[in-house]
């Protein structure tokens, strides 16, 4: 079942084509009856319905190159049928008069066809092995793509090319003069042929790059002269970004040479501001590069099916870090054990593993605390005053890929829960759900988009006082300073190479500028908004750690939001839609021991509330300091410094191990062939 907003967009996209399919038979119709100015309207029509979709929406079309009726068989049909009427129209249906029209037409197809199969040359050109980010490309001879009609959108490219030959033909139709039809001929051949001869310059010595022998060989050396000491590998979909985003500023500060390895060349974008140097290799056979190089350790904060074709190097020590740590399954995989090490927070992790007996030993896993953790700040210990807004966040984790309903609490008790919030004349809702929610469960994505239409319509029944345009006008300043700084500025027909060439080696100090950009921003973000106006975010900014600081109280899941979120030592709320008894659930998960348990007709909200105003209603704020240090470890030494450690006494065994791998080959006695001629062996 479509959801509600899915629903008029695909109503729109079949209405689209049916109208499509109606033009042309419009044209069918005109062309033999004949009807001048039925073919007329319904080629025009049709021509200009088919410009707009290649702008508003070309993956409707391309269902329609499924069935072989793609860009280049609409428009020839389109010419075709539009000649068939010139030829109807003509008093004794001959081509006579014609041959220089339908002469051109050939040309300009083909000329387009060359064009298309130019474009194909050139971006095999254009494709290297691999993509950088933060990297100094010299000695790969980048340059500045082509013009993007020409390289990539052919659709687009033969639609306005187009234009001119259809339109003299209609001209012709309309006046009965052939002058019109040759001389818009003459001008799309003109078109076709000048864009293939431009996009020709792009094989020119001087504009091609490198090829992929002279990549490698330049990626060997950018290796060998960076010498990279610990990497982060990471590969993944669309929507994944976020589980290596987490571990950035804690890479950045490690001791030795940082490099981030991807698999997937659309992930190199959606890495967020770093100035740690980016490598994505996507095939297997280029990745060995890395067993040549003086990378020691690999962290690995998600796993994934190609997570195995690294740990085959066995040069390199491998830990997996997680991209959060939560009682579920998937905190304790059984691919953990693929790993040298399993780094996590503090002993509850340690004690989930043991528990999984999935085959990791207790020697494996190290205790790091959580690092990037450090920007939450501690629970007040002043209460909300009696007029002030309590600040809730609902911050439910998604369905996950086992169809357990008990894995978010979006669908079963979500809109319970933010009824009991919004009943609250005085609280204030912070709606921030997963990113991939209804990502597999479509009814996830329907109980997201209900509770918002909640909230909205929550929000249109407050009123209040709202800062000042100074507000907004400090926030619209900190966004184009942010904005500056973590994005790049491309041409639109830019393509990866050239992306490639203008983001190379980072100015100093970026990273430092970047976080003080970001801090400053959910500054002016939070000042620019009501305090009684409940907020839906679903962007990426501001982060969870910024909502962390603006809520007294969390509502979530079962999920690493529970575990950041305890380092604050602030009061939460788990929903239990597992259909577990309370008592089943709290020995379950251990994350929520400290919790207040909310049942999937979330009737405990109002307690909830009350506990937050009177803290001496709050009877689990010792639990909470307990069992923060259970998760995350102990507060000294800090996090970072452990981690840091555990990064280091990695590396020295990846050197041990090497020093003993040289060590055997130097014992190894020469073969005898060898000394019997007097040669080194």
């Amino acid at each position: 079942m479509p959801s509600a907003g899915t629903a008029p967009r695909r109503a729109a996209q079949l209405a689209a084509l049916l109208a499509m399919l109606a033009f042309f038979a419009a044209q069918f119709v005109g062309a033999l009856l004949p009807q001048a100015a039925l073919l007329i309207v319904a080629s025009t029509a049709g021509l200009a319905l088919d410009l707009y979709l290649q702008h508003r929406d070309p993956g409707l079309l391309s269902l329609l190159g499924k069935i072989r009726f793609d860009v280049m068989v609409r428009q020839l049909l389109r010419d075709v049928l539009i000649l068939v009427g010139l030829l109807r129209l003509n008093s004794d249906n001959s081509l006579r008069g014609y041959t220089t029209v339908v002469s051109g037409l050939v040309l300009f197809y083909g000329a387009h066809l060359a064009c298309q199969a130019l474009a194909i040359v050139v971006k095999r050109t254009r494709t290297l092995p691999f993509v950088t980010r933060n990297v100094d490309t010299d000695g790969l001879h980048l340059t500045a793509a082509p013009p993007r009609l020409l390289y990539r959108q052919h659709g687009r490219r033969l639609l306005r090319f187009a234009c001119a030959p259809t339109t003299g033909l209609l001209l012709t139709v309309a006046t009965a003069d052939t002058v019109w039809a040759e001389t818009g001929v003459a001008a799309g051949v003109l078109l076709a042929v000048a864009g293939t001869v431009h996009l020709a310059g792009w094989l020119k010595p001087e504009k091609r790059i490198a090829d992929e022998k002279q990549a490698l060989e330049w990626l060997d050396r950018w290796l060998a002269d960076y010498k990279p000491t610990v990497g982060m590998y990471f590969s993944g979909g669309t929507t994944s970004a976020y589980q290596a985003n987490m571990w950035l500023s804690t890479l950045a500060e490690l001791d030795g040479r940082p490099v981030i390895v991807l698999r997937e060349r659309f992930m190199v974008q959606k890495i967020d501001a770093t100035d740690v140097p980016i490598v994505c290799i996507p095939k297997v056979v280029h990745l060995m590069a890395l067993e040549k190089s003086t990378l020691k350790i690999m962290l690995h904060p998600a796993n994934s099916g190609k997570t195995s074709q690294v740990l085959r190097m066995p040069s390199i020590k491998h830990a997996f870090t997680n991209h959060g740590e939560s009682d579920k399954l998937s905190s304790c995989n059984p691919y953990s054990k693929a790993y040298d090490e399993v780094w996590v927070a503090g002993p509850a992790a340690r004690e989930r593993y043991q528990l999984a007996d999935i085959g990791v030993e207790d020697k494996d896993v190290v205790e790091v605390g959580r690092p990037q953790l450090a920007p939450i700040l501690p629970c007040s210990t002043t209460p909300p005053g009696e007029d002030e807004y309590v600040t809730v966040l609902y911050a439910p984790t998604w369905e996950g890929w086992d169809g357990n309903p008990g894995n978010t609490s979006v669908m079963l008790a979500g809109e319970n829960i933010v009824r009991g919030l919004l009943a609250d004349p005085k609280v204030r809702l912070l709606y921030k759900p997963h990113p991939m929610t209804g990502s597999v469960d479509p009814r996830a994505g329907q109980a997201d988009e209900r509770i918002q239409a909640m909230i909205r319509e929550a929000n249109s029944r407050r009123s209040g006082p709202r800062p000042g345009p100074e507000a907004a006008a400090e926030l619209a300043r900190r966004a184009a300073e942010l904005q500056a700084l973590t994005t790049s500025s491309f041409r639109d027909s830019a393509d990866e190479i050239e992306r490639m060439l203008l983001q190379s080696t980072p100015e100093p100090g970026r990273a430092a500028g970047v976080a003080d950009a970001t801090a400053a921003w959910e500054t002016a973000y939070w000042a620019s908004l009501p305090e009684w106006e409940h907020q839906i975010i679903t962007d990426a900014r501001p982060s969870l750690f910024s909502c962390f600081n603006q809520a007294r109280l969390l509502v979530s899941d079962v999920s690493s939001v529970v575990s950041d979120y305890l380092i604050s030592e602030k009061p939460y709320a788990v929903a239990n839609t597992s259909g577990m008894t309370e008592d089943e659930f709290r020995a379950c998960f251990p994350t929520v021991s400290a919790a207040t348990i909310l049942t999937p007709d979330a009737s405990g909200i109002a307690d909830l509330l009350a506990a937050v105003r009177d803290p001496a209603r709050d009877e689990l704020a010792a639990a909470r300091s307990k069992l923060k240090v259970h998760l995350l470890g102990p507060s000294d030494p800090p996090s970072l410094v452990r981690f840091n450690r555990a990064a280091l006494a990695l590396a020295a065994e990846a050197d041990a191990r090497q020093a003993r791998m040289a060590e055997r080959a130097s014992a190894v006695p020469a073969p005898r062939e060898a000394v019997e001629a007097g040669q080194p062996g």
